[in-house]
């Protein structure tokens, strides 16, 4: 839960700031998608940035935290050494090869 936390609060501080600056430069009835105009009020639409915003910034987020993991947290294996698959390395079992 602490790390959920660490990816979208700072996510919705980072949706809310981005948000305002896009909208500063951008009227909303302008904008177009495809070639045609957006066709929603600007609520919707202010409501919508914000979400795509979030989600981008939660998305950032939460790949910086899946980058600090250590290498022995990404190659460590689940399985209890005795219920590992025949011929694993990591094994503790005098039959298994190598």
């Amino acid at each position: 839960m602490r790390k959920v936390i660490w990816i979208l609060w700072p996510a919705f501080v980072v949706g809310g700031i981005v948000e305002v600056l896009f909208f500063t430069f951008f009227d909303p009835m302008e904008l177009h998608f495809l070639g045609r105009p957006v066709g929603m009020s600007r609520l919707a639409v202010y409501s919508v940035g914000f979400l795509l915003f979030w989600a981008f910034a939660a998305a950032s987020s939460a790949f910086t935290c899946f980058l600090q993991h250590t290498s022995d947290e990404v190659n460590r294996c689940p399985l209890p050494p005795v219920e590992r698959p025949p011929g694993c390395p990591k094994r503790e079992d005098p039959d298994a090869c190598c």
